[in-house]
């Protein structure tokens, strides 16, 4: 086991990844910019390491910066959290040939699993289903376009191929359009992601977001940890995840999994990981993979009872997973809000000094966050300065435990997105159970303030 790990990130999941390295005895090292000096895991730390100023291209993006705080401070692995370099193939193999361990993927797996051409095609030969579309990258003729999407039918998507976090999509529903999207998708992908290359897929129109936690170690074991569904989202960004999700029978469910599964073994991945699946009328289709820890694993920690991020650094130190398949059994119902420092209707950001901050407590009720009294919340990183998950016997018991334990929080001093948060536990078909990723959008056209 390593004695020392460096965390490469901020907020909530650098304070997550701190308290496992504790458990685990080991010494963790945390960097920040110098907007985060006076954040929680940064006056908890036994070391803590200044990488540059607030923009995160000059400190949390900057390679060499956190390479070498891993060198003075003698870490012997770096763990990256989620968001920042936590995707980065290049950094992995920077970490690694500087003669550190990556808590993640390999480079390759990484590599191969960003770009979603490569990542479908590396899901067929797996034998995991994917939505109809392109084979590969779209050609330049635009007569080829076309044929292709007459064959798929309308609506279609196209995708940036490097894309990610909702950008570099868009929506066509005719013929006269397709040219014309394809090219105004290419020349964005390039500007945002260096890789203009598209493709296309069929636009489902009322699909689920559903996804499968897996974890897998060196020695090519793998299992997954169920299901959660992250249906309820806005611009394709998440607001509240739940495992396992409502109204799906386990069966579809296992059978997806085993396959996930078994594509682990068979690309010889490592460490977590999530497939992303849409889910529309008891069929399931593959849109991509995030080869790191996802902001809402909590909610499958707790219906699991496995510590993904312990389990992320023993795997990473050549140990075998300490679970086969047989023994994840799923026990009650978890659901998670994400609290965002921004106003709960309009989404504008809201950073600023939080002048009272009571967080919830009572039974199955868990606050990942890494705030407190007199905390000042930067306007430089994410909105998100934590995150409120509950468990229960049953998804009823969830609902009711969320209820309670937003109405107990209190932050002032900035705005926060709680009280969207109450009025969506509150609302009859997410109470049903089972709504599509287009849900929440459509909700917040008819109560708009």
């Amino acid at each position: 086991m390593f004695k020392k790990i460096l965390v490469a990130n901020r907020g909530e999941i650098a304070l997550r990844v701190q308290r496992a390295c504790r458990e685990l005895g080991i010494k963790a090292v945390m960097v920040y910019s110098e907007a985060d000096r006076d954040a929680k895991y940064v006056k908890l730390a036994e070391e803590a390491v200044c990488i540059g100023p607030a923009p995160s291209p000059l400190s949390y993006l900057n390679m060499p910066a956190i390479i070498s705080a891993a060198e003075v401070t003698d870490a012997e692995a770096i763990h990256p959290g989620y968001g920042f370099l936590s995707e980065n193939a290049d950094f992995a193999e920077r970490v690694e040939k500087s003669g550190f361990q990556f808590i993640g993927p390999t480079p390759e797996s990484i590599r191969m699993m960003g770009d979603k051409v490569s990542a479908k095609q590396a899901m067929i030969k797996a034998g995991v289903p994917c939505v109809p579309g392109s084979e590969g990258e779209l050609p330049d003729d635009p007569a080829q376009i076309r044929r292709i999407a007459k064959a798929v039918g309308y609506p279609v998507i196209i995708k940036a191929a490097g894309g990610g976090g909702g950008r570099g999509m868009r929506v066509v529903h005719t013929e006269a359009a397709l040219v014309n999207a394809v090219q105004m998708t290419k020349a964005e992908a390039g500007a945002a992601f260096g890789n203009p290359a598209v493709y296309m897929e069929k636009f489902l129109q009322d699909p689920r977001h559903i996804e499968i936690q897996i974890l897998a170690d060196k020695h090519r074991n793998a299992v997954y940890l169920g299901e959660r569904d992250c249906s309820m989202q806005r611009r394709h960004q998440k607001i509240i995840e739940e495992a396992p999700a409502p109204g799906i029978p386990r069966k579809l469910i296992e059978r997806i999994g085993e396959r996930c599964a078994a594509a682990c073994k068979k690309i010889g991945y490592r460490g977590a990981g999530t497939f992303e699946f849409l889910y529309e009328n008891g069929e399931f289709y593959f849109i991509e993979m995030n080869t790191r820890v996802q902001v809402e694993h909590p909610v499958t920690e707790l219906v699991t009872g496995v510590d993904i991020v312990k389990t992320q650094i023993m795997v990473a130190a050549g140990e075998k997973l300490p679970f086969t398949q047989r023994d994840i059994q799923l026990r009650g119902h978890a659901i998670e809000c994400r609290v965002n420092a921004e106003d709960p209707y309009k989404f504008t950001p809201s950073p600023g000094r939080i002048t009272l901050w009571h967080a919830p407590g009572g039974p199955g009720v868990r606050v990942d966050s890494h705030v407190y009294n007199n905390y000042f919340v930067p306007p430089n990183y994410d909105s998100m300065i934590g995150k409120i998950i509950v468990h229960g016997d049953t998804r009823e018991q969830a609902l009711a435990r969320m209820r309670t334990a937003l109405l107990e929080t209190v932050v002032e001093g900035i705005n926060t997105n709680i009280p969207l948060h109450r009025e969506l536990m509150v609302d009859a078909k997410f109470m049903a159970g089972g709504t599509n990723i287009h849900y929440l959008e459509q909700w917040l056209s008819h109560h708009k303030r």
